[in-house]
């Protein structure tokens, strides 16, 4: 079975899935109707640019970590509520909003993992990882919705709003307490690469998990056939 992008059911097992739910649909219609979808895809695509501009800054004063963290909310309010809006005033456009919505989290997931990376506070390794390894994470949703027609968008309990609400706690972190800075083999470390890298091999690990349970899902759905040479 296949599906298109309006074809498909979306899914949300997050620890946070119900509360942001309820606040979503309380907000949404609550906002003046000038605002339409597309401004909050905007504001949540402007957000995420400031978060990669906030963390590179703050090379020069942590203070900028404020920043990031006000966009951080930002992005949150504008690229979780732009759907919840179009279906409150059922103007969905399925097909546009579905490609539009994951062209915009690849790009705040390159700007907000290279601001990691050219800030103090983690090395631009570990930003990258985290990149490729979210990249990799929505590459299996998107394949997920096509061949299953569900569109799961959360990965056990944690999902990108829980990301959010860890990076804001990073920051305070850092803000109140420093980077915690150490060094490994000559390496100079924060508490950012150890999350870092725990939140990266941690998707990886997701990843395979939930990769092996699909294709044992495909297997039963379309089991192997034995191949027989015909006969001359």
């Amino acid at each position: 079975m296949t599906a298109s992008a309006g074809e498909h059911v979306r899914t949300n097992a997050s620890a946070l899935a119900q509360v942001e739910r309820r606040a979503l649909q309380w907000l949404a219609p609550r906002l003046p109707a000038w605002v339409m979808p597309d401004h909050l895809t905007s504001l949540g695509l402007l957000a995420s640019t400031f978060v990669g501009i906030g963390y590179a800054l703050s090379n020069r004063s942590p203070h900028w970590l404020w920043l990031v963290n006000a966009a951080v909310v930002l992005n949150w309010f504008g690229d979780s509520l732009d759907g919840t809006v179009a279906r409150y005033r059922k103007t969905e456009r399925p097909r546009y909003g579905y490609y539009l919505d994951h062209l915009t989290d690849a790009y705040s997931t390159l700007a907000i993992g290279l601001g990691l990376g050219f800030s103090p506070y983690m090395l631009l390794s570990v930003g990258l990882a985290i990149i490729v390894a979210y990249l990799l994470l929505s590459v299996n949703v998107y394949l997920e919705t096509h061949v299953f027609g569900e569109f799961t968008f959360s990965y056990g309990r944690f999902g990108p709003t829980e990301v959010r609400i860890a990076l804001i706690g990073l920051n305070l972190f850092a803000l109140l307490l420093g980077s915690a800075r150490f060094a490994v083999e000559g390496v100079g470390l924060t508490v950012f690469d150890v999350a870092g890298i725990a939140v990266a091999g941690g998707m990886r690990g997701m990843l395979v998990g939930r990769a092996l349970g699909n294709l044992r899902r495909l297997a039963a759905l379309e089991p192997a056939r034995r191949w027989t040479r015909p006969q001359a």
